[in-house]
């Protein structure tokens, strides 16, 4: 089921909900997250929704806004703010819903995986577990991965433009303003809140988020926890073998919660 719902500037965000046909029958709910650029639909996003849903949790899936999906907003003008802000909106809407069930499990990809995170380190009480995909894990390291040369250039132009390898045909323009918002936010620092169950995925041949990040991050949370590398795997997953792997490690995962 697809319905919009508005968000704290009065911006329009088309959720997409797979519930349960009797919540008396819900397991649990779970939110999943598109990241940078990204969509609902996108195939990775399926396949973590899914996985849910196949266990017996109902899911929100939603653009955020400033991205390419169906919610308002410019891809542009996209940051860890407002992917955030919106990822909070869509939650406190969810709150006044029949079917929300707390707490609640959370799953990201990439900027929505840092995104959930942060969120679950702001509110561990809410959070009955975390899968952050392929996560960034601070602005501190994308800066690493970008380079001093491509942020220089990024800086100077003040754009960085690129074409949508989910949407051929649509260019993907981002402002500067983008790399200096993600300055702000570094899942280090609060780490020791992601007491709940974390799930971590990575291909090793993900040149974004890297596997070496993801072990940082591993080592230093403080609950249970699990690191799967997918096998030439790149950052946004599309190989239907790397999905399936990917939603069987889900479906084991959600098992233990």
């Amino acid at each position: 089921m697809k319905i919009s719902i508005t968000n704290r500037k009065g911006q329009k965000i088309v959720v997409l909900l797979d519930l349960v046909k009797n919540l008396n029958d819900q397991k649990g709910l779970a939110f999943v997250m598109h990241g940078l650029g990204g969509f609902k639909e996108q195939l990775h996003i399926h396949a973590f929704a899914n996985a849910f849903n196949e266990k017996g949790y109902s899911s929100v899936r939603f653009d955020t806004t400033n991205t390419i999906g169906e919610s308002d907003g410019n891809y542009e003008d996209a940051t860890t703010t407002n992917y955030y802000s919106d990822l909070e909106d869509v939650i406190a809407w969810a709150k006044e819903q029949k079917w929300y069930q707390e707490p609640f499990v959370l799953a990201g990809h990439s900027l929505g995986g840092i995104c959930t995170a942060l969120y679950a380190e702001n509110h561990p009480e809410k959070v009955k577990a975390l899968a952050p995909i392929s996560t960034v894990v601070s602005g501190k390291l994308s800066n690493e991965v970008y380079g001093k040369k491509r942020l220089a250039e990024w800086e100077k132009k003040g754009w960085e433009i690129r074409p949508s390898a989910s949407k051929p045909g649509v260019i993907k323009k981002l402002k500067w303003a983008h790399m200096m918002d993600r300055l702000k936010y570094d899942l280090l620092t609060k780490v020791n809140k992601l007491t709940m169950p974390v799930l971590l995925i990575v291909g090793d041949k993900d040149v974004n988020t890297p596997l070496a990040h993801h072990k940082i991050l591993f080592d230093r949370l403080p609950g249970r926890k699990e690191l799967h590398v997918i096998k030439n795997a790149e950052h946004t997953f599309r190989d239907e073998n790397h999905l399936t792997e990917i939603k069987n490690i889900f479906l084991k995962w959600i098992d233990t919660l």
